[in-house]
């Protein structure tokens, strides 16, 4: 056992597996730390868009829920903008505050109803927070009916200051609420998929290319560096299309959701899949083995930085930068309209973000490899040394 352990130590693959295995804890112990702390807090950063069609009276609401709700509050905004930018995922909730509400709330009898509207095809976190906001909204408004600012309210719509206090008193239940989820998701199962394809693909790139770095430097130096390239390139492609159409199949086999149908899911994971191919071996091809530290810290900030777990708006200003530029955003964000939305030109513009972020890495990685194609140069003749008189047969 002594001298197996002795040889397996003097192994470069056991240090490299040692030290590989001590990264991993490392750089995900700096990443995820950093990047959830003070997420809680952020949580006011999320947007709630309002709509609303009760001039004077509902700008009074507002003006009071922006000191008891601590959320961003989005005002002006028409019933049509409003419902983009939730299907764009830039606002959180739509609070539609009905025309005649104020005169409602007057009614004896009659309780005014707040409409809330919110997008499902989100991080699960999202629909439980403003589900929770539309609950709180409410119960503070009912709170704030009471209030001189409600009370003066009712006042500028000619209604006597004595009439106006009592009926300000006898408001406290009289707002109900009416939520609404638009592309809700069918179980928890199907909310994870984003995530568990982003992850799957990225590792499974990571070790396609890192078994692809081992056997390039076995080949025959001679072969061109743009040969070599191409030759990854041809490979890549038909990687990804086998791997995710295994993986497509998976999921509608076992009940994953799938608005825009089965092709258009395929050929979208098909391209993160390359996408990511390109992106991991660029490290690769750039720092050798070596670039595999770069893929662990890349796969470690995609996973935090994605929203496929967390809100992107809950997290520092920093990761939010971050995020931009890697793919696993918009794997994310197109995952979801793909499988729960069927917005076809938000997918489009999703999809144009990886092309170019491949495109990149492609570019970077055909350079890294031209470069050192030119270093090996051509492979050296052998040369045999023959006798005189010795006769050479073919």
């Amino acid at each position: 056992m002594k001298k197996s352990l002795q040889a397996y130590l003097k192994a470069p693959q056991t240090k490299i597996g040692i030290i590989t295995a001590l990264m991993f804890q490392v750089i995900f112990s700096l990443i995820w730390m950093t990047a959830y702390d003070g997420v809680n807090e952020r949580v006011s950063s999320f947007q709630i868009a309002v709509v609303n069609e009760d001039g004077a009276f509902g700008e009074k609401l507002v003006g009071g829920l922006r000191q008891s709700v601590p959320f961003a509050w989005e005002t002006g905004l028409t019933a049509d903008e409003a419902k983009q930018a939730l299907e764009d995922r830039e606002v959180q909730m739509i609070m539609t505050i009905p025309e005649k509400f104020g005169q409602t709330l007057q009614t004896p009898g009659q309780a005014g109803t707040l409409q809330y509207t919110i997008n499902g095809s989100n991080a699960s976190m999202v629909k439980s927070v403003m589900e929770n906001a539309a609950a709180r909204i409410t119960e503070s408004l009912n709170r704030l009916v009471s209030t001189q600012a409600i009370q003066t309210a009712f006042q500028e719509m000619a209604l006597p200051e004595a009439q106006a206090g009592q009926l300000a008193q006898g408001l406290s239940t009289k707002v109900a609420s009416q939520v609404d989820v638009v592309h809700p998701i069918d179980g928890m199962n199907n909310q994870m998929v984003p995530m568990m394809l982003v992850l799957a693909s990225f590792v499974g790139s990571m070790i396609m290319g890192m078994n692809l770095q081992q056997a390039a430097a076995g080949t025959n130096p001679g072969i061109s560096g743009g040969s070599r390239f191409a030759a990854r390139v041809v490979l890549n492609v038909g990687a990804s299309l086998l791997v995710s159409l295994v993986g497509t199949s998976l999921v509608f086999a076992l009940g994953g959701q799938a608005e825009q149908g089965f092709f258009v899911f395929w050929m979208f994971q098909s391209l993160l899949v390359l996408t990511f191919l390109f992106f991991t071996q660029m490290f690769l091809l750039l720092f050798g083995m070596a670039g595999m530290l770069f893929n662990i810290a890349g796969l470690s900030l995609q996973l935090v930085s994605s929203g496929a777990m967390v809100p992107r708006q809950l997290l520092s200003g920093f990761y939010q930068a971050v995020g931009d530029y890697l793919p696993a955003t918009y794997a994310v964000e197109g995952l979801m309209n793909v499988q729960f939305t069927g917005a076809g030109g938000a997918v489009a513009s999703d999809m144009l973000r990886l092309v170019v972020i491949m495109g990149v890495s492609l570019a970077i990685g055909l350079t890294a490899e031209l470069v050192k194609g030119r270093k090996r140069g051509p492979a050296k003749e052998s040369q045999v040394l023959v006798k005189p008189g010795t006769v050479v047969q073919d």
